[in-house]
């Protein structure tokens, strides 16, 4: 059947990412697209830090930049800093971007490695230039450079994830869609074929439509409650599986990245805005009640509370089907990985880049599901491997949580990882795999895995020559980030939000 009318169940990030995606894909075709919300439903909104993919998102749609970090009082992200994850009182950088470059076909990491085994003591993120910006508070993006012999800066955002969904509605009422009010009391099917033919609302009116975009949430009105596609439990290797989310004033600083500081049973998220930190405590109900994790979220702010705390509940995992019929689930519908690299906003981006790649106004074929889903749990697996890295990979032994953690059995996909890295500094990364090496050696070396050699290729580089052109690396990236304004400055100049918003 053809398509001439989407329906998007669900506003929010993952709505209104969709919708503005989906007005553009079909302008200039004869489709509707249509948007169901409900103001009485509120969004989770817990993802306000992003990856560099979203800025390539935003430029896919030709955004401005400059207007939409203003609007949604956004702020540049240099990457991660943990902090207490190895071990407690000590943290590391995971940045955006790499490590070095390299050289000879060999990765920069391996010739670091060897080089550190013959006592040079360089720490391995003097030769990052977001580490080193972001360690000094500063930014700026290479476009403001006219060199081109100094390290490419990668850069995401810090935004309001609530401000942003609102963006979005009007860049896509802009180019078409329409917004209907109210709540979806239920699901009709075809009965032949068992695909959605439409959603009633709770006022009555039936809103019909080809192909439908489930962004429901957490409760997958459509991929769950009505095409009942199942889900795979991954609580056994990821436990929290609760969240308290709480802003807070900030002192004005706007530090260049996100902080992951680990607690007791789980982890501090401070995600810096203009006028604003978002805060949170992700926490597993078994090790730690409610009110401890929100008193440890209060206990550890860096301003003054600005609302009341919001309580969350999950289970991580996916959905066994992630496109079902003529059923695509985005978001929360389509699973859930708790926010320690910020890959929220990113599936939702990968989904509906998945989606429009696949996409066709003729109707829809069991091949083009069997592609998404195939494609999209291969993604969310090696996301998830990482994410379990964090918690596999610490010494603390402080708790009964992280006893669990450090012990536990994990996938085979991981330990593999795990096993080539301390074997020889090996970093396999698996075609279009999200996180790269600079990733994985970001959290291996910083969590306390240590290879106990490095690529044997690295004898073929000789020295002097090899020392002094990692001393070049470090000279340009400390001459780059010398130059550059503080974050701060650079905002306040670059998009500051209206005044009308503090």
């Amino acid at each position: 059947m053809a398509i001439g009318k989407i329906v998007i169940v669900g506003g929010g990030t993952a709505g209104w990412m969709a919708a503005a995606a989906m007005s553009r894909l079909v302008s200039g075709n004869d489709v509707s697209v249509t948007l169901v919300e409900s103001e009485q439903i509120g969004t989770v909104g817990v993802g306000e830090a992003t990856i560099p993919h979203f800025v390539d998102f935003n430029r896919l749609l030709d955004i401005d930049e400059r207007e939409m970090l203003s609007e949604v009082q956004g702020t540049f992200k240099l990457g991660i800093q943990f902090v207490n994850w190895g071990q407690i009182g000590e943290s590391y950088f995971h940045p955006f971007g790499n490590y070095g470059y390299q050289i000879d076909g060999v990765d920069f990491h391996n010739i670091w490695l060897k080089q550190r085994m013959e006592g040079n003591d360089r720490p391995i993120h003097a030769f990052s230039a977001e580490t080193i910006a972001a360690m000094h508070r500063k930014f700026s993006r290479t476009e403001d450079f006219q060199r081109d012999d100094l390290p490419p800066i990668n850069y995401a955002y810090h935004l309001d994830a609530g401000r942003y969904a609102q963006y979005l509605r009007k860049y896509a009422e802009a180019r078409g869609a329409v917004r209907r009010e109210g709540k979806v009391a239920d699901v009709a099917l075809y009965g032949e074929t068992g695909h959605v033919a439409s959603v009633t609302l709770d006022s009555g009116d039936v809103i019909e439509g080809d192909f439908f975009i489930d962004c429901s949430g957490f409760r997958g009105l459509l991929i769950e409650q009505a095409l009942a596609s199942g889900y795979e439990d991954w609580s056994q290797w990821l436990p929290c599986n609760r969240a308290v989310a709480l802003p807070c004033t900030n002192d004005g600083g706007t530090l260049p990245y996100t902080r992951a500081t680990a607690h007791s049973a789980g982890w501090q998220w401070r995600v810096p805005l203009q006028e604003r930190n978002g805060n949170g405590h992700v926490y597993c109900s078994e090790y730690m009640s409610d009110d401890e994790a929100h008193a440890i979220l209060r206990n550890n702010l860096d301003g003054e509370v600005l609302a009341e705390p919001n309580f969350l509940r999950f289970t991580t995992g996916r959905r066994n089907k992630f496109w079902n019929g003529n059923v695509v689930a985005l978001g929360l519908s389509a699973g859930f990985m708790e926010p320690l690299e910020s890959t929220s906003i990113h599936l939702i981006n990968t989904g509906i880049s998945k989606l429009v790649a696949l996409f066709s106004l003729d109707g829809v074929t069991q091949a083009q599901e069997d592609a998404f889903n195939r494609l999209t749990g291969k993604e969310y697996a090696r996301i998830r491997d990482f994410l379990i890295l964090h918690y596999k990979a610490t010494q603390r032994t402080d708790s009964a949580f992280w006893d669990y953690c450090r012990t536990m059995d994990v996938p085979e996909t991981l330990q593999e990882k795990i096993d080539l890295f301390r074997a020889n500094g090996q970093i396999f990364r698996e075609e279009d795999e999200l996180f790269t090496a600079t990733s994985w050696v970001a959290v291996m070396l910083g969590q306390g895995i240590a290879p106990t050699g490095y690529n044997p290729m690295t004898a073929t580089l000789k020295e002097p020559a090899l020392s002094e052109e990692l001393s070049e690396v470090e000279r340009s990236i400390t001459h780059l980030v010398g130059a550059m304004p503080s974050h701060r400055d650079y905002v306040q100049k670059y998009c500051p939000a209206p005044a009308t918003m503090s």
